[in-house]
């Protein structure tokens, strides 16, 4: 990219910069790679396997992937990468380790649905950082955008009925979303030198590491069968979800969602991420003949609805408004040099 990602994400302006960004569908396709994953990991729970076990699976083999490509990156560009190692080992950790144990936990707790909307709160939680950190108040679209983004997440998990509460559980949760909101931080550095093949790959060795560990000790159940499980209503072997995980949940859609947030940025991202649900409803219906109620679909437009604000509100920056309320975000957390933001910012 020849110019800077301040200057592209705020000069762009109206509807249609706004929804045939690149990057944007990048996104999606990152969102509907990532949402695969519960049909395959279903497939297999269904044949004795424990989602540690599934987990240390799609880590391990995806680190097995990358190996190759991230030695040769870590060879070529030694120099320059070698004081982003530690950032490295954190991504692994964090975004990528912890936020699924943390999810995981919080199923124990909760139901799925519960746990997943708390997990989805990372976009809510980075607008709630950035208006502390920059002490400027989001502007009234990306507050409409948020609102209706998280209805439309509340209508797609479709949470009708009781459900179970538990104070441990609503932690566990909040746990993973504080995880998943440092994910797009880290993903959204666009000024640094870090290529995302071994961001992913360098974090997904660590993160596999840690999972394994925590196997070891017994701290995370690791069980798991060679019998084939049913996928898509075929019996198939259990090498094809294995490595739909490994290959298409992981690899790939770590990468592309890495190198779509660093051209929407870490807020923008987040919200964009929100479809990962509705595609995980799709794909339930069609690999596994889970047919998606009413209620979900409409969800779905909400959620789709508030992408939409929220990615309007920001590339609608002018002179007169000054720079956007996101680009403030990503230059307080590092993702933009100094130097590419304007001169002049009054305040909206």
């Amino acid at each position: 990219m020849t110019t800077s990602t301040a200057s592209f994400r705020v000069s762009a302006s109206g509807p249609r910069a706004a929804l045939a960004s690149p990057a944007l569908v990048l996104a999606l396709i990152s969102a509907a790679a990532f949402a695969l994953s519960g049909s395959f990991a279903k497939s297999l729970f269904d044949v004795g396997w424990s989602p540690g076990a599934a987990v240390a699976a799609r880590i391990g083999g995806a680190a097995v992937v990358l190996f190759i490509p991230v030695v040769i990156t870590l060879v070529r560009r030694w120099a320059k990468v070698k004081g982003s190692l530690g950032r490295i080992a954190i991504y692994g950790v964090v975004p990528i380790a912890l936020c699924q144990l943390f999810y995981f936990n919080a199923v124990q707790h909760l139901s799925v649905g519960v746990a997943l909307l708390l997990e989805y709160l990372s976009p809510v939680l980075l607008v709630g950082w950035a208006w502390i950190i920059t002490r400027r108040r989001p502007r009234l679209l990306t507050i409409v955008g948020a609102v209706s983004a998280m209805a439309g997440l509340v209508l797609v998990l479709d949470l009708a009925g009781s459900q179970k509460v538990s104070v441990e559980g609503v932690l566990w949760g909040l746990a993973a979303a504080v995880c998943s909101a440092v994910y797009f931080v880290m993903s959204a550095r666009t000024g640094d030198d870090v290529p995302p093949i071994l961001m992913a790959g360098g974090g997904m060795a660590v993160g596999a590491a840690m999972i394994l560990g925590l196997g070891v000790v017994g701290i995370l159940p690791m069980a798991f069968t060679f019998n084939n499980p049913v996928f898509a209503g075929t019996e198939v072997n259990w090498l094809v979800p294995v490595l739909g995980l490994v290959l298409i949940t992981t690899v790939f859609a770590y990468i592309m969602g890495i190198i779509s947030t660093r051209g929407l940025g870490s807020k923008v991202a987040s919200f964009v991420a929100l479809f990962e649900v509705l595609f995980a409803v799709i794909w339930a219906w069609i690999l596994l003949g889970e047919l998606p109620r009413a209620i979900q679909l409409l969800g779905g437009l909400a959620i789709m609805a508030g992408v939409v604000l929220v990615r309007l509100d920001e590339l609608r920056g002018s002179p007169r408004r000054g720079r956007s309320y996101a680009v403030d975000l990503d230059a307080e957390a590092g993702e933009l040099p100094a130097e590419s933001l304007p001169a002049e910012a009054p305040q909206p």
